[in-house]
């Protein structure tokens, strides 16, 4: 209850103070390229139950633009204004929405697609989907840079399989075994200070 209770005042409050931002970023979205802001997908909640979620749209809305379900460092189908929106996880930001309908949480493992969890062995499973999804959780934090470990893969899907998706299990199954409101706030912490410093060796590699 302390969690939930968390989660709605602060999921809120983010929303009441972030509107502007969010609204800066949606009319960026329609200007750079054709298509809607939201980009929804079908992914695997608590439980297992199919939830929609949202996020704003950082790739081209075009059917022919083939590729991997995953998305890869430097992906040609990313648009110019996607390419940020990704580095700094601002496209994850319409989720605060997916947080107050009850389909997520601030902190949990992030939902994946129904074809990944298909690869989940059943103890890990249980213990992973028996909490809510969340925008951030440890596993997250260890593999900001997921995209480009995948870009040299022959097979993207299939190394995210093998060998990404097992450790990121393991810490998700950790952190739902281990989960309070202070270990959540303690990732909150993790996650903000990995960003910043993402964001600063970018800039210095600029």
């Amino acid at each position: 209850m302390a969690k939930r209770s968390f989660d709605l005042c602060a999921a809120a409050l983010a929303l009441l103070l972030l509107w502007p931002l969010l609204l800066a970023l949606a009319l960026w979205i329609k200007l750079d390229s054709a298509g809607p802001v939201l980009f929804r997908q079908a992914r695997v909640g608590r439980h297992g139950v199919l939830f929609r979620i949202r996020k704003f749209r950082s790739m081209v809305d075009d059917p022919a633009a083939a590729g991997p379900k995953l998305t890869l460092a430097d992906d040609a189908r990313v648009t110019r204004c996607g390419r940020l929106l990704r580095r700094c996880r601002l496209d994850e930001l319409p989720q605060l929405l997916d947080v107050l309908q009850g389909h997520m949480s601030l902190v949990g493992p992030r939902p994946e697609l129904p074809r990944f969890v298909a690869h989940y062995p059943e103890a890990l499973r249980a213990a992973v989907l028996s909490v809510r999804p969340g925008l951030t959780d440890p596993a997250a934090i260890a593999h900001l840079d997921e995209a480009a470990l995948l870009a040299g893969a022959a097979d993207p899907e299939q190394a995210y399989i093998e060998r990404i998706l097992p450790t990121k299990l393991r810490l998700q199954a950790d952190y739902a075994a281990r989960a309070t409101l202070w270990s959540d706030l303690g990732v909150l912490l993790r996650t903000l200070r990995a960003l910043l410093g993402r964001r600063r060796r970018a800039a210095q590699r600029a």
